[in-house]
């Protein structure tokens, strides 16, 4: 009996004549009734809510799908994800206790890009790879951070202020010296 699979799916066909299993990703295979057994994997981009990180269980690559297939083969996209956001969590943590919170706060990018690197690594030898890693929002329970956001404002206003005062000084200044000059050439004039 054939059966076929979509390009977003992968399946593993297992029992008599097939040692080691044979799998096909995006395609047909021949299958032998109560003999031989057939399970699928999906190969669909998986959104994770640690923020925006899209993960891929990756169908193209024969080792990657073979390391997916041992890892995931039999479970739901929603258990494949999960245990991905748990690595991905992870690697979160591990990076962040290298890190201090106004480092993250002030270097978004950095960090996505460490976590981005070493999630990456850990993801594949899962099979999955990992499609993009983005940081949309930091934040914590004790608003530390909104304090700090409240500081940094803070210091912006105050520098504003301080600058607008020191530009009405030297204008006032600039002034005081062209009014001083006029004066002096009032007075020359008149002496001479």
């Amino acid at each position: 009996m054939f059966f076929t699979c979509g390009p977003n799916e992968a399946m593993v066909v297992s029992g008599f004549c097939r040692s080691p299993p044979v799998m096909v990703a995006g395609g047909r295979v021949f299958v032998l009734p109560c003999i031989q057994q057939i399970q699928r994997i999906s190969l669909n981009t998986l959104t994770l809510n640690v923020k925006s990180e899209k993960v891929k269980i990756q169908g193209q690559n024969k080792e990657m799908l073979a390391a997916a297939c041992q890892m995931f083969l039999g479970k739901t996209e929603a258990e494949i994800a999960h245990i991905a956001l748990e690595t991905l969590e992870g690697h979160q943590r591990a990076i962040m206790a290298h890190m201090t919170v106004e480092e993250i706060y002030k270097d978004r990018q950095k960090f996505s890009e460490q976590v981005f690197k070493v999630a990456s690594s850990d993801l594949v030898n899962m099979g999955i790879s990992v499609v993009s890693y983005t940081l949309k929002d930091i934040h914590d329970d004790q608003d530390y951070l909104h304090s700090l956001g409240k500081a940094r404002t803070a210091q912006v206003q105050k520098d504003a202020r301080i600058g607008e005062a020191e530009a009405k000084r030297d204008a006032g200044i600039r002034e005081a010296k062209a009014k001083q000059e006029k004066v002096s050439a009032q007075y020359l004039s008149e002496i001479e």
